[in-house]
């Protein structure tokens, strides 16, 4: 029977949640009055408290509109938003859930063959993506914390490697890497390949605006962010994202349609717009 660890049998067996180390509350559901108590669903990360009571009214505002493909105009303030937020120029904010459009374009790149290093057990979009296309996975098991094993990762980067997958909360373990650490891990280890760091998670820690790892894509080093509204925001029914890259994969990504206003969605777009 093989050993190896996997990101389901992960969760089975130790009956892990995502984010169970995160939260510093348990979070409870009333009892319906008479009935049994009210169960809040766990399965597949979402939220189970929805999202803000704003979403609603902005996509009510939409329904007349609906005859009509999404605004590309609305699309770009959507993205100056997240831009200055974020603290980068708008061009480097690429709109929507595209894990497997990187995957796809990375794995493209110089033919079949490229390697794609990531943690295992770990959320393979972007791999999966890749793999289509010719890539290769190198999966690196986590360090005995269940954390990212950044040595081990570092010392899997060759001439083929495309780029390193992390996520950071990790996916499905919930541990966070060392804010110094793995900073320094990641300026140094982009000078010889991409890291894309998926950050799906990274509102559930108390002390997420300092520790992302956007502060390197400002300092202009070769690393891409990847942020979702499905989780912290309760979107997952309209699923909606962005990364910030680096300028000169910003306009690659663009020729190939990426971040398109009409692939998004009207209300994908207009969703998160509303606090």
């Amino acid at each position: 029977m093989s050993s190896v660890l996997t990101r389901r049998s992960l969760i089975k067996t130790s009956g892990m949640a995502l984010g169970a180390s995160l939260f510093s509350v348990t979070a409870k559901a009333a009892p319906a009055e008479g009935g049994p108590q009210k169960l809040i669903h766990l399965n597949l990360n979402e939220n189970a408290f929805g999202p803000s009571p704003n979403v609603a009214s902005a996509i009510q505002l939409e329904f007349p509109k609906l005859s009509r493909y999404a605004d590309a105009h609305a699309a770009q303030a959507f993205a100056e938003q997240i831009a200055a937020y974020e603290g980068v120029p708008v061009e480097q904010v690429i709109l929507g859930e595209i894990l497997g459009a990187l995957g796809l374009y990375l794995g493209s790149q110089g033919g079949p063959g490229g390697e794609f290093i990531y943690s295992t057990p770990g959320y393979l979009a972007l791999v999966d993506a890749a793999s289509h296309v010719g890539g290769v996975g190198v999966p690196v098991p986590l360090n005995p914390k269940y954390e990212n094993n950044l040595p081990e990762l570092a010392a899997k980067i060759t001439g083929k490697t495309r780029a390193l997958y992390l996520i950071n909360p990790h996916n499905p373990t919930g541990t966070v890497s060392d804010d110094h650490t793995f900073k320094q891990f990641l300026g140094e280890v982009s000078q010889r390949a991409p890291v894309i760091v998926d950050e799906a998670y990274l509102e559930y820690t108390t002390d997420f605006e300092t520790r992302s790892a956007v502060s390197l894509v400002r300092d202009g080093a070769n690393v891409i962010v990847f942020r979702t509204f499905d989780k912290i925001h309760g979107l997952a029914g309209l699923p909606i994202g962005y990364a910030l890259v680096p300028r000169s994969l910003a306009g690659a990504l663009r020729k190939q349609g990426v971040g398109d206003a009409e692939s998004l969605g009207r209300l994908n777009i207009a969703a998160p717009q509303r606090p």
